[in-house]
């Protein structure tokens, strides 16, 4: 049996910075004519960040990770692709400097790395399922659902915006204390994930070339 060990735990939340990434745009959009400052302040929350997110139903970005880890002198730097596909298939290939695949298709998760390949049903972890929901209901741009695993927090506005994701569940609080996303727009530009040993990774993407 594969081992729920410390990797495993930092792989999930990687891929917890797929799934959001995934729904940035393909190429960057213009941005349409602003209201005035205070009313669009005023306006911006949770609901109209989730909304906007929900509408891309699948994507394609490259990314570039850099992992601060306490084990480590240096950072560790990683870079690949990522890719949603509509209802629920997650995939994080990293390309650079060593091939990993991580991919969730439906109940099942699989990790391909170093030549081997593990698979795992997610019904056998209910900590684990717990997380993968709460990324389908962020694709959903279901907020309640969301707000059942995490206590949601948006600063900023349309044009500028910080959305930041609290575990509000004891065992996720375990491996992840906080996800930070910055973005404009729809289109979602880094990600931080803040593990509760202190370790973290920052993500930040760009457009994948259209094919």
């Amino acid at each position: 049996m594969f081992c729920f060990a410390r990797p495993f735990r930092y792989s999930l939340s990687a891929l917890l910075a797929s799934a959001l990434l995934a729904l940035a745009p393909q190429a960057a959009t213009a941005a349409p004519a602003a209201p005035a400052a205070t009313a669009a302040t005023a306006a911006f929350g949770v609901d109209q960040l989730m909304s906007t997110l929900a509408q891309r139903k699948s994507g394609r970005v490259l990314f570039t990770e850099t992992k601060y880890l306490a084990l480590l002198d240096k950072p560790v730097q990683s870079s690949g692709e990522l890719r949603f596909t509509a209802p629920d298939h997650l995939e994080k290939r990293t390309l650079s400097p060593k091939a990993e695949n991580l991919v969730l298709d439906g109940d099942m998760l699989t990790i391909e790395r170093d030549g081997k390949r593990y698979t795992m049903p997610l019904q056998n972890y209910p900590e684990i399922a717990a997380f993968i929901e709460s990324i389908r209901a962020t694709l959903a741009g279901n907020r309640d659902a969301l707000e059942r695993y995490y206590k949601l927090g948006v600063e900023g506005r349309a044009s500028r915006w910080t959305l930041t994701l609290t575990p509000a569940d004891s065992r996720m609080a375990a491996a992840v204390s906080q996800v930070r996303i910055d973005g404009r727009q729809d289109a979602l530009e880094q990600i931080e994930i803040r593990q509760a040993d202190g370790d973290r990774s920052v993500m930040k993407i760009r457009p994948a070339a259209s094919r």
